[in-house]
């Protein structure tokens, strides 16, 4: 393999106030998906661009991000980190690439982490909060309540520092966790999880009606009308458009988004064209004082050749706004006595989940004092789409009347604001 990116591949300058933006240039070799994975890694450490510019010859590209931390972000941004993961998400370099066989990335293994402990409202927000700035990604979770009023918590994870097969590594988590769940903390334990997990994450979803399941996930036709009706109706969304123009360029296809500017908007586009293994030669974003995030990108499909199919472009279009409008699903229905909290968002083609879910719902929950009795994430197909759906039956109190639908309404406002803004 050729020679890993160094620090000077990534360069952070920080902001001189606070309301000035921090700059993030990236310098490296190209790889269809590598804005993307960068736009995720700037997304998931609480950052929100605000201006970027990105330019390619398909063989090294230069990348600039101007960003903010986003409102309601539970921890100052680990600058540090954020360097460190960016760079280990580029590529080596092109010309050693050429020269030499660079084997696939081998899969992470995934542990399951065991806890025992009290309940108490936010106990979960305060485990995924610690797991989080651990750097372990969370694939799947398993929370039960006793009738004793004891959690049984099962996290599937992995490691981004690839160091949890060693007992320091172990001991470090168990550790930081018991400092923060406290006396009531009965038991941690690390291990390997069996083979039979993937079968387990991509179960389909049970104890779902086909109701919810449909209005869950709405269909794509069902959701292109819906959009085009609102569009005469809410300024919103009279503000946004994606449209493909192969008239400017003769060697690329320039496409143009106009939207209400909102948490995870990049990583949302950036993700829908690397999924479609699309190529990005340049591209510029910037956001309007008034809130209206306007993107240029010149793209190119991964055989080097403009998109002018049009049942391609037709449905590159229909997924782009789909991405835009309607990137999380959240619903909170009955199941049986208890009220439950849906929470669904898309799958990468590359099997990761959309960032921070897990860690924004429960802070939601905890911020409004709601306990969880039961929490798990599943995976569920809907038609060639991938869903990562997380379900949070709620303990409810006689001061807040869960069975309200003003009360659901509110906290699934709540719930979206925290994920999209």
């Amino acid at each position: 393999m050729g020679p890993p990116p160094s620090d000077e591949t990534v360069v952070i300058t920080l902001g001189q106030n606070h309301s000035d933006p921090s700059v993030v240039t990236v310098n490296c070799a190209d790889k269809i998906g590598l804005s993307c994975d960068l736009s995720r890694i700037i997304f998931e450490a609480g950052l929100g661009v605000v201006r970027g510019d990105l330019s390619t010859d398909g063989k090294w590209c230069y990348l600039i991000f101007w960003v903010l931390p986003r409102t309601g972000s539970p921890r100052p941004i680990r600058w540090a980190i954020l360097k460190r993961n960016l760079i280990s998400a580029c590529p080596p370099n092109p010309a050693h690439i050429f020269f030499m066989n660079i084997p696939e990335p081998r899969p992470k293994n995934v542990y399951i982490l065991h806890i025992c402990s009290l309940d108490r409202a936010g106990l979960l927000n305060d485990v995924s909060q610690v797991l989080w700035e651990l750097e372990l990604a969370v694939r799947k979770v398993k929370v039960s309540t006793t009738p004793e009023g004891k959690v049984i918590d099962l996290f599937f994870i992995t490691d981004n520092r690839d160091l949890l097969h060693t007992t320091k590594r172990q001991e470090d988590v168990c550790d930081r966790l018991k400092s923060v769940i406290g006396e009531s903390s009965t038991n941690c334990d690390l291990r390997l999880a069996p083979p039979e997990f993937m079968a387990m994450e991509y179960a389909p979803i049970s104890l779902l009606s086909p109701s919810i399941v449909d209005e869950l996930f709405t269909s794509e036709t069902q959701f292109q009308a819906d959009s085009n009706s609102l569009q005469t109706k809410s300024t919103l969304i009279n503000k946004a458009s994606v449209t493909i123009d192969n008239s400017l360029s003769p060697a690329h296809t320039l496409l143009q988004i106009s939207s209400k500017d909102r948490r995870g908007l990049l990583y949302d586009v950036l993700r829908t064209l690397k999924d479609y293994n699309i190529q990005i030669s340049y591209g510029r974003l910037s956001t309007n004082p008034k809130g209206i995030c306007e993107v240029d990108l010149f793209a190119l499909q991964a055989d080097g050749r403009k998109i002018i199919d049009p049942q391609k472009q037709s449905s590159l279009c229909r997924r782009l706004q789909q991405e835009i409008f309607h990137p999380v699903r959240v619903m909170i229905v009955d199941r049986g006595p208890d009220t439950e909290l849906l929470v669904a968002s898309r799958i990468e083609l590359s099997g990761r989940g959309r960032p921070r879910v897990l860690l924004d719902v429960t802070l939601v929950l905890k911020m409004l004092d709601i306990c969880i009795f039961s929490a798990d994430i599943g995976r569920h197909a809907i038609g060639d789409l991938h869903w990562e759906v997380y379900r949070f039956l709620l303990i409810d109190r006689p001061d807040l009347s869960l069975g309200s639908s003003r009360t659901r309404s509110q906290i699934a406002e709540r719930v979206k604001n925290m994920l999209i803004g």
